[in-house]
């Protein structure tokens, strides 16, 4: 489904970056903007500053004078509007109402509206829409900044969407396997003899315990040569070698 953030008379250029960044990190690059403050947003310094590199978003994106010129080919609209009201669509978290979209990746278009930061959304455009988005937030301070609350439905949209995997920030880490944790317990038994912790006439259960306890921890090849050269250094002191 494809998916349109419309900001309505934004008055801070900032909003507008921040907003293109946000977009762009969950994968979205339609923005469009309806009787901004300035009509050069898009080219103002602040601006791009704020969108850090999403500089797309901003190419892309459309200056209107209506929000009618902003809805072509969308299909479900949703305001976000924070103040109660006596009469509207129903209020809903993001989460809750992605849930009942049947077709979240069916055709047609989504789009999430967003009115001025001092004054919201007008009741006539609210009216309009078909779910006024609410997020949870503590109830005695729900004062969201414009872009943190399109980066919020940005990420809650694109979970319904199917979200992006988890990108790893470090290398796999390789298992020691069974041989190699035997080899290390062996060394360890002999150094442990070597500093006199370990009686080999009366070993009791230590050297099981440990091999527990190694395996509980899972050990990393790494691992493994770092408590074999922990071992190595035991058994030097022992003997009186440097």
């Amino acid at each position: 489904m494809h998916t349109r953030f419309i900001l309505i008379e934004t008055s801070h250029a900032g909003n507008v970056g921040a907003t293109a960044r946000a977009m762009r990190v969950m994968g979205f690059d339609d923005l469009v903007l309806v009787a901004p403050r300035w009509s050069n947003v898009l080219r103002r310094e602040e601006t791009i500053q704020r969108a850090s590199g999403a500089l797309n978003v901003l190419e892309n994106a459309r200056i209107v004078a209506t929000l009618d010129e902003a809805l072509d080919g969308i299909t479900h609209l949703c305001a976000t509007a924070m103040t109660p009201r006596d009469f509207g669509p129903p209020t809903r978290s993001p989460r809750e109402h992605f849930a009942t979209l049947p077709t979240p990746t069916g055709e047609g278009g989504m789009a999430f509206v967003f009115g001025s930061e001092r004054f919201g959304m007008k009741n006539e455009d609210v009216y309009r829409c078909h779910v006024a988005l609410s997020i949870p937030t503590d109830p005695t301070f729900g004062s969201l900044n414009l872009a943190s609350a399109v980066q919020v439905l940005a990420y809650e949209w694109r979970l319904a969407l199917g979200g992006y995997d988890v990108q790893a920030a470090t290398q796999p880490t390789r298992h020691a396997d069974a041989a190699q944790v035997a080899g290390m317990l062996e060394h360890w038994e002999d150094s442990l003899v070597d500093i006199g912790f370990l009686d080999p006439a009366a070993p009791k259960k230590l050297m099981p315990r440990l091999n527990q306890l190694f395996n509980r921890a899972d050990l990393s090849e790494e691992e493994v040569h770092i408590l074999r050269g922990i071992a190595k250094a035991m058994s030097q002191s022992a003997k009186g070698k440097s």
